[in-house]
């Protein structure tokens, strides 16, 4: 395996700069309500501020099966280890709980007072695009809560257990005592109505940079996962097709022809990243420490993705994602054992204090990509009514040749007959891992609320939830996979037991910030 020469990195940051430094500066980026949307040309500028500056990249991440403990000799820091800990953390870093809690209802916020000032100028046709960008958007924030602070969504148990604050006006506090947090059937229900209103609203014409605005292709990529967590596979399949158009060869990012000539680390980043990339339909500018925690950096080695995982259950375990020649980002993971990270998030540095090296941490992400949009499809083929094997298997192939070295490819498109044989040799991972050998890419399912059943359709399932886990790393949706498909699983912890999270364990929705308990709203409940 080819390894890259990692950069040496000391972070000089302090506590006080990764910590908002109180609310009453947050409050001051928010909207003002007091401001008056009194003419057309002050709605688009205003949705700028309607997507969330924070996503939850480290909360998914550090609470997934990604990730391990290296070992007590390794350094870390509170957010991290409480995150890994499943537990919860008091400070309001950035890519805390905190932290996304208030940049999603700021989003919210802004979203709000751009409908309120299409309504106040009398909802004129010319800016119904804004209207759908500001639906969308709302509808996207209370998406990421909702799967962040609560239960998966299971159809049977939605109505019990408890969603987030739906906020639909400007005036809507998320503080006040005795909020009603509703159930999660409620939020969902939201959720849908906005992106159904929304979604044929959107206009690209409208946007002079699209790819950092909810287009076409974003949105439905948007309402696809969507859909996909919400269990109505058919229009997962609607709106996938719409994002992903009618040529997947020609969307997909071609991880031979991206990197292979790439060698300089910020080069990988800039190209994973890059507007002009088909594959990238909704890009991201976020204030966040992930480049440094999960990225080619010597510091925070104690929680990460150590070698075991990805020897055995990732980016180098054999299996069919290899079959093609292999996998293009095996050959550019970076030689910190204790991470082997691809570098596909760059960090940018905004100086408060260059002499003593302290900075305020941003980062691009790729929210919304051709290439995990056509997963949500394949994984909709098999889950549909009338199940499609045949499809899925055609955008498994195609994700798995856009993904590897052809170069080098004597193989041939992966087949059913292949699949079963592969996943039918394998075992199932126990839940606690004693052993390395122990490790599998086969874990065992009990979904929220649908059925896999034994065999074919499992088995694609199996390998659908691989791909997904590869195209994700780092970006922490393999969190929401996990909860989806119940699988449970275990944290290792240097010199003391594992801890366990369970298929009912409360601790897959992530407990609400402190402040906001404090303020009177319902907690998540805890054993």
């Amino acid at each position: 395996m080819n390894h890259m020469k990692n950069k040496s990195f000391i972070t000089l940051l302090s506590v006080s700069l990764l910590a908002f430094s109180s609310c009453s500066d947050f409050l001051d980026t928010l909207p003002d309500s007091r401001t008056e949307i009194n003419s057309t040309d002050k709605i688009s500028p205003l949705l700028v501020s309607a997507y969330p500056t924070t996503l939850p990249l480290l909360i998914g991440e550090l609470s997934s099966d990604n990730v391990m403990d290296n070992g007590g000799q390794f350094d870390t820091d509170e957010l991290i280890e409480k995150l890994y800990l499943w537990d919860s953390p008091s400070i309001s870093s950035y890519d805390s709980p905190y932290a996304l809690w208030e940049g999603c209802y700021a989003a919210i916020a802004s979203a709000n007072m751009a409908l309120e000032g299409i309504e106040n100028l009398g909802s004129p046709a010319s800016l119904n695009p804004q209207r759908g960008e500001a639906l969308v958007c709302r509808a996207y924030s209370h998406f990421l809560l909702a799967n962040v602070f609560c239960m998966p969504y299971n159809p049977n148990t939605a109505e019990s257990h408890l969603g987030i604050p739906y906020r639909t006006r400007t005036g809507d506090s998320v503080y006040p005592e005795n909020t009603e947090r509703g159930s999660l059937k409620n939020t969902y229900e939201q959720i849908a109505a906005d992106l159904e209103a929304g979604l044929p609203l959107i206009k690209d014409a409208a946007y002079e940079v699209p790819k950092y605005h909810f287009n076409r292709k974003a949105a439905n990529a948007f309402a696809a996962r969507f859909y996909l967590y919400y269990q109505k596979w058919d229009k997962v399949i609607e709106c996938a097709n719409i994002a992903i158009g009618s040529n997947p060869v020609t969307a997909l990012r071609n991880w031979e022809a991206d990197f292979g000539g790439v060698s300089l680390v910020d080069d990988i980043s800039n190209q994973y990243v890059s507007e002009k990339k088909p594959a990238n339909l909704l890009l991201a500018a976020l204030g966040s420490q992930a480049p440094i925690i999960t990225g080619p950096y010597n510091t925070l080695k104690r929680y990460g993705h150590g070698t075991p995982i990805y020897t055995n259950e990732t980016i180098d375990a054999d299996g069919p994602w290899h079959w093609r020649g292999g996998l293009v980002m095996s050959t550019f993971i970076l030689s910190v054992v204790q991470k082997n990270p691809f570098p596909k998030l760059k960090l940018y540095f905004e100086y408060v204090d260059k002499a003593n090296g302290l900075y305020y941490p941003h980062t691009v992400a790729v929210p919304f990509s051709v290439d995990e949009t056509l997963l949500c499809r394949a994984e909709a083929y098999v889950l549909s009514d009338n199940p499609d094997y045949s499809k899925a298997l055609e955008d498994i192939n195609f994700w798995i040749e856009s993904h590897s070295a052809l170069s080098k490819d004597e193989g041939h498109d992966l087949t059913e007959q292949e699949v079963n044989n592969f996943y039918n040799s394998l075992p199932y991972q126990p839940t606690i891992v004693t052993k390395d050998k122990e490790r599998s890419v086969k874990k065992r399912l009990n979904p929220e609320g649908f059925t896999v059943e034994p065999g074919t359709e499992e088995n694609l399932i199996q390998l659908i939830l691989q791909l997904r886990r590869l195209e994700t790393m780092q970006e922490g949706l393999r969190w929401f996979d996990l909860k989806r498909y119940g699988i449970e699983f275990s944290h290792n912890r240097a010199g003391n037991s594992p801890i366990v999270l369970g298929k009912e364990d409360p601790r897959r929705a992530i407990q609400l910030p402190q402040d906001v308990i404090t303020a009177g709203m319902e907690p998540n409940p805890r054993y």
